[in-house]
């Protein structure tokens, strides 16, 4: 069983709960309350140096940052086709993910919904200006085809999923991109599908 260092409120943390459960891999959480600094405790620290989450411990092997796990996590399943040009997209949208997308419509999530911060400035009016133009991106390359990597679900999907489908809480409208709804609504449809409100029934007690 591998054991994952998570935070309910994380998008980051969520990416990889659905890739754990779509895998089968049975898995344990240990809750981070990184608002209250949990995450800069030397025990957490000696996980992961950087004090962030999430960070997978698989036996003596650990890993943080999220889009590194999903690489480890699906080598060798479906979910990471073999093949130099389908691998090397599907990185390029995590990268725009990590760049373009999260610094933007995660930020703003995360200042609203959780830090309650007022909507009103010019720093949030340049992150949500950037947040949309991610989305623009997202909507001319969903309108053509079903995922990020083509015609199959990828840990691209996986990965842009996450803080997507609550950009609504960064105070972003996505009635104006009818290809983006209809993607987040093929991600949800996927068998084994969890929500990030789920905590997958694998959390340690003394976590909670």
């Amino acid at each position: 069983m591998v054991t994952l260092y998570d935070n309910h409120l994380s998008g980051n943390g969520y990416k990889v709960r659905p890739m754990l459960t779509l895998l089968g891999v049975p898995f344990e959480i240990v809750w981070i309350d990184t608002l209250r600094g949990e995450s800069h405790t030397d025990s957490f620290l000696a996980i992961n140096p950087n004090g962030r989450i999430p960070a997978l411990v698989d036996g003596a092997f650990v890993l943080p940052e999220s889009n590194a796990i999903l690489h480890y996590l699906a080598d060798g399943t479906e979910y990471l086709p073999e093949g130099r040009e389908i691998r090397v997209r599907i990185l390029q949208w995590m990268f725009f993910g990590q760049y373009s997308h999260e610094p933007n419509i995660a930020a703003l999530r995360h200042w609203f919904a959780h830090l309650d911060r007022p909507d009103e400035g010019d720093e949030v009016a340049r992150k949500r200006g950037a947040g949309y133009d991610a989305l623009r991106v997202m909507e001319q390359h969903l309108a053509a085809q079903p995922y990020f990597a083509g015609d199959r679900y990828t840990i691209a999907d996986v990965s842009l999923y996450a803080y997507t489908h609550v950009a609504d809480e960064g105070g972003f409208d996505l009635s104006p991109y009818p290809a983006t709804r209809d993607w987040l609504g093929r991600i949800a449809a996927q068998p084994g599908h969890i929500t990030i409100d789920d905590d997958c029934g694998f959390s340690t007690p003394e976590s909670r």
